[in-house]
C-alpha cells in the first residue's frame, strides 16, 4: 500500500462539533481533539440535553451555527464505546443533511446506515463522511526493519493523551528543526492530519501490516512520531494496540497515563497498571520487531490537578523512573525532545 492510498481528508471548515449526550471527556476526545489542536476550524458546539460535556465553544444549534458563524460541516466529536451512532443523535444528522451540511463520522457504523440519512444528504447536496474507512488491499506485517526513526505513544489506558503527546512531540522537534511527522492511526487523528489509517477499523490480521504503511522508508535522521491505539493491559483493545506495537518497530516509546485514573475508562474491574510495569511489557513485546527498542519519557495528564501537586508529582515521577516526565499540554515537552534528540 502506498501513502497515497492512505485514507485522505479535505473537510470544511468551520465545524459545529456535535456532542451527542455523552457523559465524560473521555467519551468525547474527538471533539476535545480537534478543538484543541485545529482551534481555527472548531465555530461552536452542539448538544443535547443531557450531554455532560463542555468544550467551551458557543453552544449553537445548527441553524445558528449556520447563520453565525456559517459553519459549512457537522463533526460527530462524540466516541462512546463501541462507536455507533445513537438513535438520540438521529434528528440532528437529519436536519444537518437538509441544511446542506457535510457530516462528518469517525463512528464504527456508517452514516449511509442511519435510516433515511443517504437519501437526504443526496436531495439537498450534503456529503456523508465516514472517517473510519480503511483503505482496501492493506498488506500484513512482514516484519521487515525499515529505514529511518520511530517514535510511538503507548498508554496504560485509552483517552490518556497518546494523540495529544504525538502531536506536542512531532510539533516540538519540527520546531527544532528535525525532520520529523506526526502519523495518525485514529479517526481524530486522521481529520486533525487530513490522511491516515484508523486501525481499530483494520481487520486483524493486517493491523501490523497498516501500521508499516504509514511509516515507511524514510531518511536515516527523519522521525515519524506514530499515534498510538488503546493499551496493551485493555481486555478489549489490546490487539490493536499490539499490532500497531509491532507494525511501528519503534526506536522509542513515550508511556502517556492520567494519574488520577484507577481503572481502566469504562471497565471498573480492571485496575490501571504501573507505570515501570507498562514500560517493561511494552519493551518487552514491541523488541520482536526492534531489538533496540527503548522508553525515552513518560507524559501525564494533568489537566485535573492543581499547579503545584501537578510539578510535585511530575518530579518525584521522574526521579522514580529515572526518565523526563511531562504533560504535553501543561509543562511542553522540551524534556522529552532533549532525549529524543
Amino acid at each position: 500500500m502506498l501513502r497515497s492510498e492512505l485514507v485522505m481528508l479535505e473537510l470544511k471548515p468551520p465545524y459545529l462539533l456535535f456532542l451527542g449526550d455523552v457523559k465524560e471527556e473521555g467519551y468525547a476526545k474527538t471533539a476535545f481533539g480537534l478543538a484543541q489542536w485545529a482551534p481555527d476550524k472548531c465555530a461552536a458546539q452542539l448538544r443535547l440535553p443531557d450531554c455532560g460535556v463542555d468544550l467551551g465553544l458557543p453552544d449553537c444549534n445548527i441553524d445558528a451555527a449556520i447563520r453565525q458563524y456559517g459553519v459549512k460541516s457537522l463533526v460527530i466529536g462524540a466516541a462512546p464505546v463501541g462507536g455507533r451512532i445513537e438513535p438520540a443523535w438521529i434528528d440532528q444528522l437529519s436536519h444537518a443533511a437538509c441544511r446542506g451540511l457535510e457530516i462528518v463520522s469517525g463512528m464504527h457504523s456508517s452514516l449511509t446506515e442511519v435510516d433515511g440519512l443517504e437519501g437526504l444528504a443526496q436531495q439537498y447536496g450534503a456529503r456523508l463522511i465516514d472517517v473510519r474507512r480503511p483503505p482496501a488491499d492493506i498488506p500484513i506485517g512482514t516484519g521487515t526493519r525499515r529505514t529511518g526513526k520511530r517514535l510511538l505513544t503507548v498508554g496504560t489506558d485509552c483517552s490518556v493523551g497518546k494523540k495529544y503527546a504525538a502531536l506536542a512531540i512531532a510539533r516540538g522537534l519540527s520546531h527544532r528543526g528535525v525532520a520529523a511527522d506526526f502519523r495518525a492511526t485514529g479517526q481524530t487523528g486522521i481529520m486533525i492530519a487530513g490522511n491516515g489509517v484508523p486501525l481499530d477499523a483494520v481487520v486483524a490480521d493486517f493491523v501490523s501490516g497498516a501500521a508499516e504503511a504509514i511509516s515507511p522508508d524514510n531518511d536515516p535522521d527523519h522521525w515519524d512520531i506514530i499515534e498510538g491505539q488503546g493499551s496493551l493491559y485493555h481486555p478489549a483493545y489490546a490487539g490493536v494496540s499490539l499490532g500497531l506495537l509491532h507494525g511501528s518497530q519503534p526506536d522509542a516509546i513515550v508511556l502517556c497515563a492520567n494519574p488520577t485514573r484507577k481503572h481502566l475508562l469504562g471497565y471498573k474491574d480492571f485496575a490501571v497498571p504501573g507505570l515501570k510495569e507498562c514500560i517493561a511489557r511494552n519493551l518487552a513485546l514491541g523488541r520482536l520487531t526492534n531489538p533496540d527498542i527503548e522508553c525515552v519519557g513518560v507524559c501525564l495528564n494533568t489537566s485535573t490537578m492543581p499547579a503545584r501537586e501537578r510539578d510535585t508529582m511530575l518530579k518525584q515521577t521522574s526521579k522514580e523512573l529515572d526518565l523526563p516526565v511531562v504533560d504535553p499540554i501543561a509543562t511542553g515537552v522540551d524534556a522529552l525532545l532533549d532525549a529524543i534528540i
